[in-house]
């Protein structure tokens, strides 16, 4: 692949053919930035559920802080592959390799946006619904492919579908993204019937002409036809390792915080990371700041602060390594999976921490049942009406969906469900909780 293709600031706006690198004071990328950052979608992660339940008394991680620091990570390893790329390739426009740190971060703060309420779990709460759950019957009446889609809901996926996606009263083409950013996000380039049973894909079939489009614009290339595959663009890669860096990090500080782990059992998994003869120096200094720093979450803090910069190095040297190989699409497994040493053998012991003492804990179980319940209900409520809206009660529980989710009369199925599922998934965690409890009748609205 070429970067002279691969960097482009082309938006995916049907009928545009505006290609300028800079839009007055900012590039077309840095507007992509702020796009985001100034969107409903965004905002609304500040009320959905990353692990932990959203907090009481104790701030731990939700969507929006995470996605937040991802892109903080993400820009820190675009601006130093950046610096790789001028040493290696002649471009056109060489100015725009200043862009990759901003393109990255800009991926960063997308990639959850498309995750429905209540964690990991409120993607399998979804998929269970029409596989095990009340929305079986609807297989007989979509095309296998549409019931790929639908049986196997992608966060990853519907964040590709909002980001371009046209709602109603909404102007073609979504968030109209350049197409560098929207090929950065995309984890997972191929359609959910080349995925293997139970794996994550990139697109639903709603959106795969658009990302053929993306594709050939971008010179990404093409591994089959059908199903549709293609290789990853290559910053993906710093994408999902800033996001692999973050989670597993920020999710052991957030179980100190909350006194699933002990202040010793913290300190010890952390400092798995520091080698005692490579890293002797940091080892120093740490030892020299926490006979200064009395306040334990401080410590932690510090500690977590070092070993991200340990890992944004040590990925930016495996993308370095693997150049050629990312460029030609054949690299296998993330940047995480390519650690050596004492930060391959640290980040496993954090990924075995995680699922054994973390992720299943009570207060993430409990968060987990309640989002089935609650997302199994509202589906199944906005389904039957949307499939059957001739009735008194679909007219009416109709008539309370936001107008950028409203069916037409000749839509398909498929794009009945889906709307459904737009709803469904764009929802905060209260938002879900406040409409499951007025639709059973737990709860009236009042006048206000």
């Amino acid at each position: 692949m070429d970067w002279n293709k691969l960097l482009s600031s082309r938006r995916y706006q049907p009928g545009s053919t505006i290609t300028m690198f800079r839009s007055h004071d900012r590039s077309q990328f840095q507007r992509d930035y702020d796009r985001l950052i100034f969107s409903a979608p965004f905002r609304r992660l500040q009320n959905k559920t990353q692990v932990f339940p959203l907090p009481g008394n104790i701030f731990v991680h939700n969507r929006l802080t995470h996605s937040l620091e991802v892109a903080s990570v993400g820009r820190s390893l675009g601006n130093k592959i950046a610096q790789f790329v001028k040493t290696k390739e002649t471009l056109e426009h060489p100015e725009i390799l200043e862009e990759i740190g901003t393109i990255v971060s800009t991926a960063c703060l997308a990639h959850d946006l498309g995750n429905p309420p209540f964690g990991h779990s409120g993607e399998e709460a979804i998929s269970y619904f029409f596989t095990e759950g009340e929305g079986q019957y609807l297989k007989k009446l979509l095309t296998d492919e549409e019931w790929a889609d639908i049986s196997h809901f992608e966060g990853n996926a519907n964040t590709f579908r909002l980001l371009t996606h046209s709602f109603n009263g909404r102007r073609p083409g979504g968030y109209t993204m350049t197409f560098t950013t929207l090929a950065s996000i995309v984890k997972y380039p191929f359609e959910s019937k080349a995925s293997i049973k139970g794996h994550k894909y990139g697109f639903f079939q709603s959106e795969k002409e658009i990302y053929k489009e993306m594709a050939e614009e971008l010179g990404i290339i093409q591994l089959n036809t059908k199903p549709l595959q293609y290789v990853r663009h290559p910053l993906v890669y710093l994408v999902e390792a800033a996001d692999d860096i973050c989670y597993q990090i920020m999710d052991i500080e957030d179980s100190h915080k909350l006194k699933i782990l002990s202040y010793d059992e913290t300190t010890r998994i952390l400092l798995n990371f520091y080698d005692k003869d490579i890293d002797k120096e940091d080892l120093k200094t740490i030892s020299k700041t926490f006979k200064i720093v009395t306040d334990k979450n401080e410590c932690i803090a510090f500690l977590r602060a070092g070993i991200i910069n340990k890992l944004i190095n040590a990925c930016a040297d495996i993308f370095c390594q693997n150049y050629e190989a990312i460029m030609n699409g054949s690299l296998q497994g993330s940047l995480i999976q390519h650690l050596t040493g004492t930060n391959k053998q640290a980040y496993e012991t954090c990924t075995e921490v995680a699922y054994s003492r973390i992720y299943h804990t009570n207060i993430v179980t409990q968060i987990q049942i309640a989002g089935f319940k609650i997302l199994a209900t509202i589906l199944k409520e906005y389904i039957d009406a949307v499939l059957k809206p001739e009735t008194y009660y679909a007219r009416n529980i109709l008539s309370v969906m936001p107008e950028q989710y409203k069916v037409h009369q000749d839509d398909s199925i498929y794009t009945k469900i889906q709307t459904v599922t737009d709803y469904v998934s764009g929802m905060t965690d209260s938002y879900a909780l406040n409409l499951y409890r007025k639709i059973k009748g737990i709860e009236l609205p009042e006048i206000r």
